[in-house]
Formats: structure tokens, sequence, C-alpha cells
């Protein structure tokens, strides 16, 4: 076994001194943490958290003595379904009202409406027709959702299919884009 050439440090070796010095090193360093206290966290403490945007108090149009556009002749319209929301982002609500003839038999056609009222006034007004009654359909379902309106509907293949029994579904989404009310493209047709 070859002598290294350098000689034996007396560090190298552990003493108790060594320990104890430690132990001392350790205790001031934890005496003066409790000593030293870091100050409380500000970042999240600026101040009290943005208030929500208000929400909006104006009623969505009513339905009542509404004079809609579709023909039905010595029976009153009825409406079947409505739904509301703020379809244009001027921050007052519209309704979206599905109307039919009160027909004593058969499966009279819907027409889909939106109504809206004209700042300043109380009187709701059909501002678009989005299913007109001579496309003779049959709304299933109507919703409202962040602006888009949304419609699922019975119609027929052909002129020649009877009005009891339609015979296609559809769904539709509309949503107010350069000041008018614009149908997307519509999925494929699925037969009931």
């Amino acid at each position: 076994m070859q002598q290294s050439a350098v000689p034996e440090l007396a560090h190298t070796h552990t003493r108790p001194i060594h320990w104890i010095a430690t132990a001392t090193a350790v205790a001031c360093v934890v005496a003066l943490s409790s000593v030293f206290q870091p100050g409380p966290a500000t970042a999240a403490q600026a101040g009290p958290p943005p208030a929500p945007p208000a929400p909006v108090t104006a009623a969505a149009p009513a339905t009542t003595d509404v004079d809609f556009p579709i023909e039905c002749g010595p029976v009153k319209a009825l409406v079947m379904k409505k739904a509301s929301g703020d379809l244009d982002g001027d921050g007052r609500p519209e309704t979206v009202a599905v109307v039919h003839c009160d027909a004593p038999m058969g499966t009279p056609p819907d027409g889909v409406y939106v109504l809206t009222r004209a700042a300043g006034t109380t009187a709701p007004r059909v501002v678009a027709t989005l299913v007109d009654p001579k496309d003779r359909r049959t709304v299933t379902a109507l919703s409202v959702h962040d602006g888009t309106v949304l419609a699922d509907y019975l119609g027929y293949s052909s002129a020649d299919v009877p009005s009891c029994c339609p015979d296609v579904k559809e769904s539709a989404e509309w949503q107010w884009k350069d000041q008018a009310f614009v149908r997307s493209a519509q999925a494929g047709a699925h037969s009931v």
C-alpha cells in the first residue's frame, strides 16, 4: 500500500468539539429564525376581488298579446314552447317562441319567432322568423345557450309524405351576425 504524499489533516477526523460546534450553529439558526419572521404575504391581499358584472335585470318579452305572423283562420295561435336569452349582445333578453294554430285535429306546422322589445317600450314585437310554418316543421325541442338558438324538429322528405307522419328529424342553430339571424350549416337529416 502506498502512503499519501499529503499529511493527514486535523479536520478530516471528527472529534466531539466538531459535533458541539455543529449543534451550536444549528441551534443559533433555529433561534434566529424564530426571532426574524418574514412579513405577511401580500400578493393575494392587494384588495377585494373585482365584483362580477351586474346581472341583466330586464325581463324577457312575454308572448301574450303578440300578433304572430301565422295564418290560423278561425282558430287562435298557441305558443307551444319558448326560451329566452340575450341573442344580440345588447344586454336585454329576447324571447324565442314556437307557435302553431290550435287545430282540432292533425299536426299543425310550427313557426319559430324571435320577440324583442325596443328600448323604452313595454310591448313585445316579432323581429324575425326562424322557421316558417309553410316549411311544414314540428319543433320538438327549443333552447337558447350563449346567444345561440337551438332547435330540433320533425319534417318531411317530400311533399308526398302525409302531414300526420313526419319522416325526417333535423337540428338547426341560429346566431345573430351582421344584423340578421344566420343559420349554421345543417347537419344531415336523419330518418325517423
